[in-house]
């Protein structure tokens, strides 16, 4: 599917301010449906940050340009200019062992974008992605995110980033892709159920 300039500039534009806002966004679950006429609604943090899921979501919608184009300005903003990272911001940020996971966002946004964007031959013509083939797309992007942040933790390990020798690897691992993977898991789809609806509405 050829993408237009403008979409691109308009879709890149939307994922910034998804990206960065969803960062200071926790993720939430609610009781049962059948509960909110007795109970009314209540709303239980999950502990975690929507910003993956913004960045999948944004991909599944932009394509890989705008995604790309996103997560680079996102870095760049983050590293010379504004606190939009987790814990602040600044060039610093390289010797923090979490900075491979940003990082991630852009082959992430690529691949999730790219595989997202692929057209199905249908009888009517070709046809968007299915639901099913856009929560793929969002598996393999968080994939992506995941081998980046792994590789940055290992050479933050051998490398020394921190200045200390007691960075713990498998911990590290453990604890920034193995414990919030489930979560992440569940924003991906969401990413790709909201973006499957959104599609269908604007008919492409």
């Amino acid at each position: 599917m050829t993408i237009s300039r403008p979409y691109i500039l308009m879709w890149t534009i939307v994922g910034l301010f998804l990206t960065i806002g969803a960062n200071f966004l926790p993720a939430y679950v609610t009781n049962s449906p059948w509960q909110w006429l007795s109970a009314g609604v209540t709303a239980y943090p999950l502990g975690f940050k929507c910003q993956v899921g913004a960045v999948l979501l944004a991909s599944c919608l932009g394509g890989r340009t705008a995604g790309v184009l996103t997560q680079v300005t996102y870095l760049l903003l983050g590293l010379l200019w504004l606190k939009v990272f987790n814990d602040g911001g600044g060039i610093e940020y390289l010797q923090r062992p979490t900075f491979g996971y940003l990082l991630g966002f852009v082959p992430g946004s690529w691949v999730c974008g790219q595989l997202a964007f692929r057209r199905f031959s249908s009888g009517r013509g070709t046809s968007t992605p299915p639901l099913e083939y856009l929560g793929l797309s969002c598996l393999c992007g968080l994939i992506a995110i995941h081998s980046f942040g792994i590789i940055y933790l290992v050479l933050f390990k051998f490398i020394d980033l921190s200045g200390l020798n007691e960075f713990k690897l498998l911990e590290s691992i453990t604890r920034y892709s193995i414990y919030p993977i489930i979560s992440q898991l569940v924003l991906g789809c969401t990413a790709a159920s909201i973006a499957f609806v959104m599609r269908k509405i604007m008919f492409y």
